[in-house]
């Protein structure tokens, strides 16, 4: 494996004051990990952005602090989106002779004919994998063909990769990489064609109706207003 070698210097200043340091070209970053002490650094912003853009966070990376190697990981990487600039970088070291765990990236790659022949759809569950092993047998991601994929319904699953040499994923083997599933159906609501005779044959029956329900109210109140009358005239 090729070794990635980053050379940094320690440094001393913290908090704000470190805005100097990136205003001068400098990069801060940080060393932390098992039985280490956490050793605060500086790099060379340009080199160290032009080496981070390639690696993954199962690349293991070398820094160089005046004299002393530390094999590390890629952690996390703190970014200024407005300028698009690294701000921060923190590096795990690692032992080279004791085994971790870590996520190791999933790519996938090729054709599926589901999707030519069928309009199928792919749907991803995992992205990454986890790994157990030595850090110098970290994968740098792992290939997933999906020309396999020839009809709706078939999947790639866990147990259908193939890991290197020394390297044992941790994931369930029954866990679903990606699958390639049917597409969704759109909803057709049929309305029914309406000539213009009978648009307006609709709309006299409408009004009709209006006027007979209209004419029944009337009779219905008409007993009403006769019995009130007749009740007045006897009050009389």
């Amino acid at each position: 494996m090729e070794k990635d070698v980053l050379k940094a210097t320690k440094r001393s200043v913290t908090g704000k004051q470190v805005k100097q340091l990136r205003r001068a070209g400098q990069l801060p970053a940080v060393i932390y990990g098992h039985h280490v002490e956490p050793v605060a650094i500086t790099l060379n912003a340009h080199d160290a952005t032009l080496a981070l853009s390639r690696v993954s966070s199962s690349t293991l990376i070398t820094i160089e602090v005046e004299g002393t190697e530390y094999p590390t990981l890629v952690r996390e990487k703190q970014r200024d989106f407005i300028r698009n600039v690294l701000t921060h970088v923190d590096f795990l070291a690692v032992s080279l002779k004791e085994k971790l765990r870590a996520e190791v990236s999933i790519e996938l790659t090729g054709s599926s004919p589901a999707v030519k022949d069928f309009n199928a759809i792919l749907v991803n569950g995992l992205t990454t994998l986890t790994v157990e092993c030595l850090p110098s047998d970290l994968p740098e991601k792992f290939v997933v063909d999906i020309s396999g994929l020839a009809v709706i319904g078939n999947g790639i699953h866990v147990r259908d990769v193939q890991a290197p040499e020394n390297v044992r994923i941790m994931d369930e083997p029954d866990e679903m990489i990606v699958v390639a599933t049917a597409p969704a159906k759109e909803e057709v609501i049929e309305v029914a064609a309406v000539t213009p005779e009978e648009g307006e044959g609709a709309e006299a029956e409408v009004i009709e109706k209006g006027k007979k329900e209209e004419e029944g109210e009337v009779a219905e109140a008409a007993p009403e207003k006769e019995k009130e009358k007749e009740k007045k005239e006897k009050e009389k």
